[in-house]
């Protein structure tokens, strides 16, 4: 078997002080990859992300990826690791996901989700401003420094914001 047929295959590590780019890795390996990963958790998309990553951490790693004796086998183990964590993460998540769910018994509460429910109906440009404004207490001028925009974009967005919002309270009513 040639030097080529070995590292696409991914059973043997390449000869002595070869050396190959991470270019030669991907297109030789990136669509087993994904196939493999795919019978891993089920889903061709989460599998092309799991792949996608491993390959990104590759890239990171530089030199010390280069050195590996059998890089498909270690995007594979990157990989596979990649999606462990995520599942741990998800379990975890789903434990204490009851722990955070709001509590209803809030006074004023109702109130509130009536303006958020309006506010998501704006355009984001406005959504933004009256949200930062209003809920976030930040002055135009920090408004405009977080989102890269002039002073005076800030003002209009906050008053056109406000007569939008109006109308939408208005007609809930």
């Amino acid at each position: 078997m040639g030097q080529k047929e070995t590292l696409a295959l991914g059973h043997e590590p390449p000869a002595e002080g070869s050396r190959w780019t991470l270019q030669e890795v991907f297109d030789q390996s990136y669509r087993r990859l994904v196939v493999q990963l795919y019978a891993v958790v089920g889903d061709a998309g989460e599998a092309e992300d799991l792949v996608q990553e491993a390959f990104v951490r590759a890239s990171a790693s530089g030199a010390r990826f280069l050195r590996v004796d059998n890089p498909e086998a270690w995007l594979r183990r990157t990989a596979i690791n990649h999606q462990r964590n995520r599942w741990r993460k998800l379990r975890n998540f789903t434990r204490i996901r009851p722990q955070l769910q709001p509590s209803n018994d809030l006074p004023g509460l109702d109130e509130h989700l009536i303006v958020v429910d309006a506010l998501r109906r704006l355009p984001r440009p406005q959504r933004e401003v009256l949200a930062l404004h209003y809920l976030a207490d930040l002055p135009v001028l920090e408004i405009a420094a977080a989102l890269g925009v002039p002073e005076g974009t800030v003002k209009s967005r906050l008053m056109r914001g406000r007569e939008a919002l109006a109308a939408v309270l208005g007609n809930e009513e």
